[in-house]
């Protein structure tokens, strides 16, 4: 048995099953994505959800998710703010998580190079119960902008995740390994290094995460990508889905005043990925492709059902 085909075994899915969790990240981050993330559950178009407590709009986001226990929604654990008009603080106020204006640090490598462990280790845990104290049934966890995985400078605050997901039941959005000819070594490394701690504490993790580029090719000129491109590519994304349970993540919102004012780019990609999910290609392909969509409930309840 394969690490690939475990999951997908322990789930109790057919032998070679290409599973999907369709996610959608960046959950109560403004009204533009509230409105095209709660829409899209209601019409199961993704499979799940994760809200950024410390935003503005995660109240909106926490009282729809609370009121919908039977969807997929978990927490979109945030340490940094990336964009500069619209910004968004720690909820502990703690001094080594913010920048000289008070807010998180706009890139993932200061986090990495100043937060402390035992700041970072407050910060998620008071991101969680702030959800779980709106009466959200929180189904998982994930990481804004991988600022917990040590991509950029080697230090990870990755124990500390494994231990509130240990201690909570829930999953937590890390692959075990990499995919295609250009995977870098070091990477995988890592991977399997932080994928042994996670089973060492029982947290459940995903075969793969996959995506498509943040960003739309030569926005802004001539050679602007339009949505047809941006669909097209997403499909081959679908069709490359090997056997084993890969996480698709994606940032649908309504793209408008509200969501241009907030953001310094892509926000004609992310209008575009809420237009791609109700994309009838998008369903007619997933459905050719025998891809089974599975929920991050799935997981829980796995990873409960070992430890509790």
């Amino acid at each position: 048995m394969t690490a690939s085909s475990a999951l997908a075994d322990r789930l109790g899915l057919p032998s070679g099953a290409r599973a999907v969790i369709l996610n959608a990240d960046d959950f109560g981050m403004c009204h533009a994505a509230n409105a095209a993330i709660s829409g899209l559950l209601l019409r199961e178009r993704i499979d799940s959800a994760t809200v950024m407590v410390p935003c503005a709009w995660s109240p909106e986001a926490l009282a729809f998710a609370a009121a919908h226990p039977d969807l997929d929604v978990g927490v979109h654990l945030v340490l940094t703010s990336e964009w500069r008009r619209y910004r968004w603080r720690p909820l502990t106020g703690a001094s080594t998580l913010v920048d000289a204006d008070g807010f998180f640090p706009a890139d993932v490598a200061t986090v990495e190079q100043r937060a402390s462990e035992a700041d970072v280790a407050a910060e998620i845990a008071a991101q969680l119960q702030t959800a779980l104290d709106a009466g959200v049934d929180v189904t998982h966890l994930d990481n804004h902008m991988g600022s917990v995985y040590g991509l950029l400078t080697g230090r990870d605050f990755l124990r500390a995740v494994f231990e509130l997901a240990a201690r909570q039941g829930l999953p937590f959005r890390l692959p075990r390994e990499m995919e295609g000819a250009d995977a870098d070594p070091m990477l995988q490394a890592k991977l399997t290094e932080a994928a042994a701690v996670a089973d060492a504490f029982g947290v459940e993790i995903v075969d793969r995460l996959w995506t498509h580029p943040f960003e739309l090719r030569g926005e802004g000129t001539a050679d602007e990508e339009s949505y047809e491109q941006v669909r097209d590519g997403f499909l081959a994304v679908l069709r490359a889905v090997p056997p084993g349970v890969t996480e698709i993540y994606l940032h649908p919102m309504a793209d408008g005043e509200e969501l241009r004012a907030a953001v310094d780019f892509a926000a004609a990609k992310r209008g575009y990925e809420l237009r791609l999910l109700d994309d009838p290609l998008v369903q007619q392909t997933i459905a050719e492709e025998g891809l089974v969509r599975v929920g991050w409930r799935a997981l829980r309840e796995l990873q409960r059902g070992d430890t509790r």
